[in-house]
Formats: C-alpha cells, sequence, structure tokens
C-alpha cells in the first residue's frame, strides 16, 4: 500500500499533532531565537542608537465571527488609502527628522540615528503585542527574553491616542523604557505616579475653553450643545468651559458623553436628542478614541441645520467616503503649529525607489494607486503592477497637510527630543555612542536628560531656561471642506489668542454646511430689537427670555437691552421707543393760527367796545343812555374793554412777570364787570320800587350806592388775590409730562385752593346778578334792561360752568386756550346783550329815543 493510500484514524492524527506542538515549544524553550516568524511586521533602519516608533499606519477593524463554533478565522477590513495616506505622514516626519540629525553636524556628532517602525493597528491589544516583539527583538513573543545581540534602542515614540499610550506602558514601564507619546494631552498621562515614563509632546489645551468662548462671543452664539469624551478630559474641559460660559451668560441646551460604543439603543438616542434640539451649534471634544464610534455613526444621521465645532480630532481617519459631507463646514480648532521647513517636498519626492526595505511603504503604495508588486498571476487580474514613475505627487490627497500637521509635528519635535537629550547625555557620559550603546542601563539614564528638556518647540532648540513665560498658547480656527469628487481640505479661516483676547474671522472664506441657514444664529430665541427689553421666563435658563416693549417713556436703543432707558427731559422717545428726539418747546404762541386768532379776536372786541363807548358818550343825554345809570354803563364797558385786553396775558411766551399779572388782572377785571351788572340790575329794582311818593329807596338810586356796591366787591378780590399772590404765587415751569414730545412753558398757578376760591367768589358775583336780574325781568322796565341782563348772565354762567371741566381734562397749551376762549366769549356775551340793542336804538331807530316815547311806553 503506497503512502498515497494510507488512512490515518482521528485519534492517531490528533496524538501526531499534540507530539508536533511539545516539540515546537520544547525548540523554543531551549533556543528561542532560532524560531523566526512567517511574518515579522516591523521595518528598521539601523543606526548606532535606534528610536522605536509605535505608529498606528493601518486602522484594521475585525468583523463579528461565530465565536461558539469558530467555523471561520477572524476577517479583517483594512484602512481606506485615504487613511493610509495620513497615517503614514507620522513616519514620514519620523525619517525626515532622523536624517535631518544625522546631517546636522552639532547634534550627535559621529552618532547616526536609526530608527525601527512597529505598526499596532490602532488597537490596544495589538499596541501590546507591539510592544512584546520590540522588547524581544526576533523571533516570537517571549516575555522577559531578547534575541537582540545589540540592545542599542534608546525610546519609543507611540501613542496616537491616550489608550494606546497606556496599552504600551503596561509593559514599557517595566523596563523603565522611555515613551514619548505624539498624541493630544491627555491628563490621564500626566499622573506621573502611575504614568512617570511618558512623556506628552502635545501641548496641553489650557485656553481651549475660552477659544470657544470667544467663538461663541463672535457669532453671539448663546444656546449650544455640548458633546464630550466620557473621561476625566472631557469632564475637566467641560467645568472650565461651564465656568466660563456662566460668566458671560451663555447656556447649555444638553450635555451628553459618548461613550466608546454605540451599541444600546440609549447610546443612539444621543442623535435624536442632536437632531431635535433647538441650538444650531454643537460643540464636540474628545479624544480620536472617544469619537470614533460618533463619527461611523454619523453614517445613518443627517444633522440637519448643525453645524459642528471640535478640535483638532481628525475624523475623518476611520471613517468612509460617505460620512464625508456631513462633516463639511465643521470647524476645527487645531493648536497653531510651526511649519517644517522642507517637509512637504521631501513627501513628494518619495517613491518606492528610495526604502525598497521598506515594507509599510510598498503597502501603503499599493493601496492608494491599486496596483501591486507582486508578479503573481492572480493579481494582476484585479489590479495592474505599480508603475516607477508614481509619487505622491499623483495622490489626491495631497491637500490635507493642514489637518494632519499637529501631530506630524509633534512627531518631528519628539524625534528631536530624544535626540536632544542623547547629544547631553554622550556629553555627560563622554563616551562613544558604539560604546554607550552597549549600556543596558541606556533607557533609563535617559529619563535624567528628558526630564530636562523643554518639549516646547525642541526641534528649533528655543528653550525656556532663561525664565522667560512660553509663548501664549495660539489656536489656529480651520474650516473642513469636502467638495464633490472625494476631495477633502481644510482651510484656515481665523486665529484665537484666548488670554489676550485677540480674535480673527475672515467669514468670507469658510463654507458652511449645506442646510446651515448662514443668518441665523443658534440662541434659545430670537434677540429683543430696539425698544424692547429682555424678561426672565420663569423656570427657563437666563438665554431663554421673553420681549417685552419699554414702558412709555423710556427707550432702548440696542439690542437685547437689560433695561429700558429715561430720555433726558428735553427729548422725548420716538413711536418705535428705539431712540430719542428732540422735544420742540410749544406754548399759545402768536405765531400759529390758534393763537393768531384769539389774539385778533380779543383786539377786534376791544376795539368794538371802545367804539360803544365813544358812541355811548357821544350820545350821553339821550334817554337810553340816561336810563339804568349811565354811568355804570360807562364803567362796564370800560372793565368789559379791559377783559378783552386781559386775554392777551395768556397768548405768548410766558415769563414770570406774565405768570403774576394774568390772572390777577383777569380776576379783578372780571369782578368789576360782573359787581357792574350787579349793581345796574340793583338799580333797575330799585327804580321800581321807588317810584311811590316819598319812597326811602330813591337815596340808593345814586351813583354814590352803585359805586360803593362796585369797589367793595372789587376790594373782596383784590384781598383775596393778596393771599394768593402771598402764600403761593403764580411761576413759571416746564411741562415735559403732559406732552411726550413737547417741553410746555405755562404758569403753575401755585395754590389750586386760593385759584378756585377766586373763580367761586366772582361765580358768586354773577350768580347773584342773575338771580336779581332774573327777578326783575318782568319789571315794566321801558327799555326791558332787565331782560337783557338776564340772558348777558345767563350766558357768562354757562361759558364758565362749561370751562370748568374742560380745564380740568385738558394740558399744555389747550388750557391756555380754553381760559382764553372764556374770557373772549362771556365777554362778548355781556357786551352783546346788554350793549348791541342799545346801540341799535341809538344808531338806526333814533325815533324811539325820545323821551316822549319813553313818557308814552311808561303810562301805558
Amino acid at each position: 500500500m503506497g503512502l498515497g493510500k494510507l488512512r490515518l484514524s482521528p485519534s492517531i492524527l490528533f496524538v501526531f499533532l499534540i507530539l508536533q506542538i511539545f516539540l515546537t515549544e520544547y525548540q523554543m524553550v531551549k533556543n528561542p531565537c532560532h524560531i523566526e516568524r512567517s511574518f515579522n511586521p516591523t521595518y528598521r533602519k539601523e543606526g548606532d542608537l535606534i528610536i522605536a516608533a509605535f505608529l498606528s499606519l493601518f486602522v484594521k477593524v475585525q468583523l463579528p465571527v461565530n465565536k461558539f463554533f469558530f467555523e471561520s478565522y477572524p476577517i479583517w477590513s483594512y484602512a481606506l488609502p485615504r487613511s493610509m495616506f495620513k497615517q503614514y505622514h507620522y513616519f514620514l516626519a519620523l525619517q525626515y527628522a532622523v536624517e535631518e540629525i544625522n546631517k546636522n553636524p552639532d547634534l550627535l556628532p559621529n552618532t547616526t540615528l536609526g530608527y525601527q517602525l512597529l505598526n499596532n493597528f490602532h488597537l490596544e491589544k495589538l499596541a501590546v503585542e507591539s510592544s512584546l516583539i520590540w522588547l524581544s527583538g526576533r523571533g516570537p513573543i517571549i516575555p522577559n527574553y531578547s534575541c537582540d545581540t545589540q540592545s542599542n534602542s534608546v525610546a519609543v515614540i507611540g501613542g496616537m491616542s491616550a489608550t494606546l499610550s497606556m496599552a504600551m506602558a503596561t509593559i514599557l514601564k517595566l523596563y523603565k523604557v522611555p515613551q514619548i507619546s505624539y498624541g493630544s494631552f491627555d491628563l490621564l498621562l500626566n499622573d506621573k505616579a502611575q504614568y512617570p515614563y511618558i512623556y506628552q509632546m502635545g501641548k496641553e489645551q489650557s485656553t481651549l475653553h475660552l477659544a470657544f468662548i470667544q467663538l461663541m462671543l463672535h457669532f453671539d452664539w448663546t444656546w449650544i450643545g455640548l458633546l464630550l469624551s466620557d473621561n476625566p478630559r472631557g469632564e475637566s474641559f467641560f467645568n472650565d468651559l461651564k465656568e466660563e460660559m456662566v460668566r458671560n451668560d451663555l447656556c447649555v441646551t444638553f450635555t451628553d458623553r459618548l461613550p466608546q460604543n454605540f451599541r444600546e439603543s440609549k447610546d443612539l438616542d444621543l442623535f435624536f436628542r442632536i437632531i431635535s434640539s433647538s441650538s444650531n451649534g454643537i460643540f464636540i471634544y474628545g479624544d480620536a478614541d472617544s469619537l470614533h464610534e460618533f463619527s461611523t455613526e454619523l453614517f445613518s444621521y443627517k444633522l440637519y441645520g448643525k453645524l459642528l465645532i471640535t478640535t483638532s480630532w481628525d475624523f475623518s481617519i476611520d471613517t468612509n467616503f460617505e460620512v464625508f459631507p456631513t462633516f463639511h463646514g465643521t470647524i476645527v480648532f487645531s493648536h497653531t503649529q510651526m511649519e517644517i521647513p522642507g517637509f512637504t517636498n521631501f513627501v513628494r519626492s518619495l517613491n518606492t525607489s528610495v526604502n525598497p526595505e521598506d515594507i509599510f511603504l510598498k503597502s501603503f503604495w499599493e493601496s492608494l494607486f491599486n496596483c501591486r508588486f507582486s508578479k503573481k498571476s492572480d493579481v494582476e487580474i484585479f489590479y495592474p503592477l505599480c508603475s516607477k514613475d508614481l509619487s505622491f505627487r499623483d495622490s489626491l490627497y495631497m491637500n490635507i497637510d493642514m489637518a494632519l500637521m499637529e501631530l506630524i509635528t509633534n512627531v518631528y519635535n519628539a524625534v528631536y527630543l530624544v535626540a536632544h537629550a542623547l547629544h547631553q547625555m554622550l556629553h555627560s557620559e563622554v563616551k562613544e555612542a558604539s560604546k554607550l550603546a552597549k549600556n543596558l542601563d541606556l533607557p533609563w539614564k535617559l529619563h535624567h536628560f528628558l526630564k530636562s528638556m523643554n518639549s516646547v518647540n525642541i526641534a528649533s532648540d528655543e528653550s525656556c531656561e532663561d525664565g522667560t513665560k512660553p509663548a501664549a498658547e495660539t489656536y489656529d480656527i480651520l474650516n473642513y471642506k469636502f467638495v464633490p469628487g472625494k476631495i477633502e481640505t481644510m482651510v484656515k479661516v481665523g486665529e484665537v489668542q484666548p488670554l489676550a483676547q485677540r480674535f480673527t474671522f475672515k467669514e468670507e472664506d469658510i463654507d458652511w454646511p449645506e442646510d446651515f441657514n448662514q443668518t441665523s444664529t443658534s440662541r434659545c430665541n430670537l434677540k429683543c430689537g430696539p425698544g424692547f427689553k429682555k424678561t426672565a421666563r420663569e423656570r427657563q435658563p437666563k438665554c431663554c427670555y421673553a420681549c417685552t416693549p419699554c414702558p412709555e417713556g423710556t427707550i432702548s436703543n440696542q439690542t437685547d437691552a437689560e433695561e429700558c432707558l429715561q430720555c433726558p427731559e428735553d427729548q422725548y422717545p420716538n413711536r418705535g421707543r428705539d431712540r430719542c428726539l428732540p422735544r420742540t418747546v410749544t406754548f399759545l404762541a402768536y405765531e400759529e393760527p390758534l393763537g393768531m386768532t384769539l389774539g385778533y379776536a380779543a383786539i377786534c372786541f376791544f376795539l368794538l367796545t371802545v367804539l360803544v363807548l365813544g358812541i355811548f358818550v357821544k350820545h350821553r343825554d339821550t334817554p337810553i343812555v340816561k336810563a339804568n345809570n349811565r354811568s355804570l354803563s360807562y364803567t362796564l364797558l370800560v372793565s368789559l374793554s379791559l377783559c378783552f385786553l386781559c386775554s392777551l396775558l395768556f397768548i405768548g411766551h410766558p415769563t414770570t412777570g406774565t405768570c403774576l399779572l394774568r390772572q390777577t388782572t383777569f380776576t379783578v377785571v372780571f369782578t368789576v364787570a360782573v359787581s357792574s351788572i350787579l349793581a345796574k340790575t340793583i338799580t333797575v329794582v330799585l327804580a321800581f320800587r321807588a317810584t311811590k311818593p316819598g319812597s326811602r329807596l330813591r337815596r340808593w338810586l345814586g351813583s354814590t350806592a352803585s359805586y360803593s356796591l362796585i369797589f367793595t366787591c372789587t376790594l373782596i378780590q383784590m384781598y383775596l388775590c393778596g393771599i394768593w399772590l402771598g402764600t403761593s404765587p403764580r411761576f413759571l415751569e416746564m411741562d415735559v409730562h403732559s406732552e411726550p414730545d413737547s417741553i410746555i412753558i405755562q404758569c403753575n398757578e401755585g395754590s389750586l385752593l386760593i385759584f378756585y376760591c377766586v373763580l367761586g367768589y366772582m361765580a358768586l358775583l354773577a350768580l347773584a346778578s342773575f338771580t336779581v336780574a332774573f327777578l326783575a325781568r318782568n319789571l315794566p322796565d321801558t327799555f326791558n334792561e332787565a331782560k337783557f341782563l338776564t340772558f348777558s348772565m345767563l350766558v357768562f354762567c354757562s361759558v364758565w360752568i362749561s370751562f370748568l371741566p374742560s380745564y380740568q381734562s385738558s394740558k399744555g397749551k389747550v388750557i391756555v386756550a380754553l381760559e382764553v376762549f372764556a374770557i373772549l366769549t362771556s365777554s362778548a356775551g355781556i357786551f352783546t346783550c346788554i350793549f348791541v340793542p342799545k346801540c341799535f336804538v341809538i344808531l338806526l331807530r333814533s325815533d324811539q329815543n325820545t323821551l316822549g316815547i319813553f313818557k308814552k311806553k311808561a303810562i301805558s
């Protein structure tokens, strides 16, 4: 039976496999360095001293498999060319820095630096595995066993994130290996008790929260959402940001912590909270690990109308192109980095012929250009062979340096940090590098020199040994743009120095998200415009308020005014209550139509009264003039003419003198007129009663009794006016409250009680005259003067009774006009009712103005 026909039972086959495994393990224990790995994922460039670089060159994601039956191998999904290109930049920065140092005769003279490159696939467990591979040298991973006969490795540069750095530190700190982290600064790694051998190249973002505040104040955003990584770094940032937001009256609509894994429904609800939020601006703060799942889940959710603001976290490293439009328009804060001279040209000039032994460069080249270096037929079917003329200039992803510059600079500075520390150590040890490399304590001793080095701008040798403070933190404001054709770029649109409060922003250079309203702001409600003030809402944050109109007489000339302001006394609010207008000084002037009309009426009535007085004087011997005491008629006409003239004191610009004279003159003159009417009325009654022979009433019919009555009544009124002037005189004032748009110059009446007493006394005289005249209206008077006196007093009383309520309800110059109108109307009423009928008889019916007619009517 041939061997090809030989069949082994399953039990025999199992025993055979066990023996083979046992023999292999025995050989490994006996001499593990003789066992070579089929694939050694490392690339090494020799030198006197070696720097190890643990980079995330390929990001691998393990797809789920059936863990219960193990029916298939784990399937790995490798990174896209775009992601690989970004990651490979970090190794290129390492390579470029090492070449620069080796060419520099003043730094590490007579010593060459080499490097060893390992890939941790951005996974913690593979980072630990890479650490063991580096410590073991060649062959399988055997803890505490090194296959390298020449241990010239001095330090490790690695840790794109804090989790990777901590995973590596679990192994490296056992051997006190210096570990320089090139990722963003993290508070956890700053704990020297737990991580004493980790040095961070990332700049501390101590004022990043102030930069966020500056952006909010620039756009006037008061209502934002906040997403934080669920770790101490995110919590510390939130505490600083919240304190500063309270100080600037800014509010957070929601605050959510981003978990590492979005697997539960409560985590997926986060996107619904973001979409339904009323805030248009969403601030995101965290590291790449905590935000990885968030960026990938955004593929299923569209954040309509939301603008994302984040840090230098490169969200496009581990996502696919379909997610990129979601991030279009995102504003990114990044530390201002120095430009590495010549680095861009170095990258663009690379090709596979420079380092043919670089396995990572070949893998990247094949992935970037979709070609293969292998000549296997099964590969050539799908991909062509790579051309030797290709370079990075032909890549579509050359315009992303801005997004990578921070970590690239950190790797570049990390190499120089180790180089400067080695330079100082070589001078202190006074040994050659070859001898120093054989010293197994070399990594331990390097810590002393690393601690004394300044990690800021170490490449340019800018130290702070003179005691000066380092430069203030400066952040570049970048705008992420993704254009059709799968091209992404970062454009610098501004710069901010939080401590110096310097903020520059070019809004014309920014691309907003497609569905983001560029004119809107992230606020809880619209701003309160001029003419309104903010009013707090019950049980609402301070940023959510109502807008209420300013009260009458106040204005607000700015948006979101806390309080409304009073206008100066010489100004008044406009209708919109957003500015003050100059008031117009107003009074009853002669120039305006009302004042001109009243003035002309007063003069006309005065002239007419003087004319009638002249007629009466000319016809003084006629019976109609002699009737009812001729001298009382003269007195009444003179007092009426003065009443018409005193109304002129109320028109024109008031002065202190006119204020003192106008009411006093008016009341005294009117008292004389009303007293004259009372005397004429009494004379009519006494003339009828004294017709009998021997009547004692004849002695009261003379002029003496009538003038005594007029003098007594007038004296009482003058006494009241004297009290008025002595106790509370009238004065000139400016009324700024009656009319909002005017300053009324008027006379203050002083004591209203005395004013009404003066008017009441005059009304009492008028009422007495009206009563007596009304009782004597049917007496057999030849010229029927009693009836005319009754009508005159009726007009007088009606005018002044109507004047009082109008006086109380009016303001400003209307009061003055009403009083002038009442004076003219009442005076004209007395004049018309008493003297017009007599003038009619004197001028037009002179045949009736004879003594014969008088006696004839008296007999009848």
